[in-house]
């Protein structure tokens, strides 16, 4: 499987972005898929996942109830909805796909886009 995000930029805080990642291949349904993201100088750190159906999501305490995640199957496509942005969500974003939930291992990563917001 190969993913390739995109849709990240500058926005100010309180704004909104969408990220999308594509997968290419015939196995995308089969795969956990989510979103890590790394800020300069840290970690990365895991953003958010959902199930292979995109019945169930989990999120980190930091984006809960700010990002939404989901998936269309039919597309290859997973999303993240990013609302109420804030500095501190500036990073550079990652999709991934694995086949352990919550995408505890990674077995496919993009290469990454980078969401920068403004103060």
């Amino acid at each position: 499987v190969q993913l390739q995000a995109s849709g990240g930029g500058l926005v100010q805080a309180g704004g909104s972005l969408r990220l999308s990642c594509v997968a290419s291949g015939h196995t995308f349904s089969r795969y956990v898929v989510g979103w890590f993201r790394q800020a300069t100088g840290k970690e990365r750190e895991f953003v958010t996942a959902i199930g292979w159906r995109g019945g169930s999501t989990y999120y980190a305490d930091s984006v809960k109830g700010r990002f939404t995640i989901s998936r269309d199957n039919a597309k290859n496509t997973v999303y993240l909805q990013m609302n109420s942005l804030k500095p501190e969500d500036t990073a550079v974003y990652y999709c991934a796909a694995g086949t352990r939930w919550p995408l505890v291992t990674q077995d496919y990563w993009g290469q990454g886009t980078l969401v920068t917001v403004s103060s």
